[in-house]
């Protein structure tokens, strides 16, 4: 694959985008008086981008959702509950 403007500006992106992300969620551990819970919104962010992905997938590509897709976000979801949750006892 050649390297034109096409195929690196969204690894650029993504790379940026993964960075000012990392900042929100972990710049908290800098200024702990502004205190966020990094898994909680680590999980928050997951969740959210595979449902707007799947949305994207479905109404603007036009892919249809099967029971593997039903069963990867159903665990995913069954981790984020156990994530909000707090541990076991």
């Amino acid at each position: 694959m050649p390297f034109t403007f096409q195929t690196v500006m969204p690894i650029l992106l993504l790379i940026g985008s993964n960075v000012f992300m990392t900042i929100a969620w972990y710049g908290h551990l800098k200024f702990p008086s502004m205190a966020m819970w990094a898994a909680e919104l680590k999980t928050i962010q997951e969740v959210i981008s595979l449902t707007v992905f799947a949305g994207f997938a479905v109404f603007v590509l036009g892919e249809k959702l099967t029971w593997n897709h039903a069963v990867g976000f159903g665990l995913i979801f069954v981790g984020a509950f156990f994530i909000f949750r707090g541990p076991l006892k």
